[in-house]
């Protein structure tokens, strides 16, 4: 405890850090102001009704920072640029250009990558917001839309969607932290009193035991997230000793600390975005009436994916299997072993037992996989406990819970560590 005060005593005193820090919290704010600020001509009852139906518009509130709840003008939140990065970092597997890019060319190539994946974002952005503004209109959540004002919605939208992305880039610029995910956690923080609120009136003296386990999950999900996120594999390293003239230099040993979960949080993002993206059109074609037999086949087949893609069990195993997946994928894509042999190499050093170049790199290789699948199959099991316990419970909001309570752990221990980075420096 007293090292935590004296961290925050550390934050106050530093004028740039606690700049930082405050930046940070006024941006996030800002974002929670943008939330609340509807599009014209909302029906609240309906949007209430909907909402209460679909677990998957929940899910996809998460993302939105609560602006979905409100049908407010950043309801798409930063999903679009979510997927829009998936889709760059799928690319860079199929072309070797783009992950020399991103790899290889220093900050400057990894701008420029996060610049096409801007880019990506708008298109991304147009086509949900004019999908889910169909399907709200077809639900009666919005009054039926003219040309001109469906276009100035979607317009508006998307508007708000840019923003936040703005707002996320400037605090990576001039905050703490990843902006993308701390704007997700503000959206989930800021929930945090309604969703107690809700509970508090609508509690059931039957289900406290639910709650309790709920709760004793909730525990063991912070710890074990914990845990596992500062969980290291050392690889001994030793520098070769070299005379010059009458000095000796190296000689001595060290080692690389390989993180269990290379990727973070970024897995469950991306596994729940790459879930939510296709269940938005999915809905839209499922309910949007096509004439013709092609229309007809559409409909049906939409609506028969959509039965499946909604099933509890069907949903937890994709959810699983994309976070398992995504795990893997991010860290082949921000860990190259190649690299890191050449870098040894290059400075004298060498990994015991194994020759450089192609022998240490093929090491590296064998240990991020194993730990890798660790750490990935950990992190599969966190996301799906709450779907589990909300199939055994019949209570919709442990699947939402949980999934948030995830993002916030993950997101909250990555800016501590940040922060510690900066006073870390400071104090250097």
């Amino acid at each position: 405890m007293n090292i935590f005060f004296q961290k925050v005593a550390t934050v106050l005193r530093d004028s740039t850090l606690r700049k930082r820090v405050l930046f940070v919290a006024g941006a996030l704010v800002l974002t929670q102001f943008l939330a609340n600020i509807p599009i014209p001509g909302v029906n609240k009852d309906a949007l209430a009704s909907f909402f209460g139906s679909n677990q998957f518009l929940g899910l996809l509130n998460v993302f939105s920072g609560g602006g979905l709840a409100n049908l407010s003008i950043v309801m798409l939140g930063v999903s679009p640029y979510i997927t829009g990065s998936i889709i760059m970092q799928l690319l860079t597997m199929m072309s070797p250009k783009l992950k020399q890019m991103y790899q290889e060319e220093g900050e400057a190539g990894r701008k420029k990558f996060s610049q096409y994946s801007r880019l990506l974002t708008v298109p991304l952005a147009i086509m949900s917001a004019f999908g889910f503004l169909l399907l709200l209109e077809q639900q009666g959540v919005v009054p039926v839309l003219s040309l001109f004002a469906l276009i100035t919605n979607v317009m508006i939208v998307v508007a708000g969607t840019v923003l936040l992305l703005w707002i996320g880039e400037l605090i990576n610029e001039f905050g703490i932290g990843n902006g993308v995910s701390l704007i997700i956690f503000a959206g989930i923080v800021a929930r945090i009193p309604q969703v107690i609120a809700q509970n508090v009136f609508a509690y059931n003296p039957s289900d406290l035991p639910m709650y309790l386990l709920f709760i004793a999950v909730a525990i063991f999900t912070v710890y074990a997230v914990v845990y596992v996120t500062e969980a290291e594999r050392p690889v001994s390293v030793t520098y070769a000793k070299r005379v010059r003239g009458n000095k000796a230099y190296g000689g001595v040993s060290t080692y690389i600390p390989l993180r269990i979960t290379q990727a973070g949080v970024m897995p469950i993002i991306f596994a729940l975005s790459l879930l939510l993206f296709p269940q938005l059109i999915l809905n839209f074609l499922a309910n949007t009436v096509i004439p013709g037999v092609l229309g007809g086949f559409i409909n049906s087949g939409a609506s028969s994916l959509l039965y499946w893609v909604n099933d509890q069990w069907v949903y937890g195993v994709m959810y699983f299997v994309l976070v398992v997946f995504f795990t893997f994928f991010y860290t082949a894509v921000t860990f190259d072993p190649d690299s890191i042999s050449k870098n040894l190499q290059q400075g004298g050093a060498f990994i015991p037992g194994i020759r450089p170049g192609e022998a240490t790199s093929m090491h590296l290789s064998r240990i991020i996989t194993r730990i890798t699948l660790v750490g990935a199959v950990f992190l599969g099991l966190i996301a799906i406990l709450p779907l589990v316990l909300q199939g055994l419970s019949g209570i919709q909001s442990l699947a939402i819970g949980g999934t948030a309570l995830l993002i916030v752990v993950s997101v909250v221990v990555d800016l501590i560590k940040k922060i510690d980075a900066q006073i870390a420096m400071r104090g250097y």
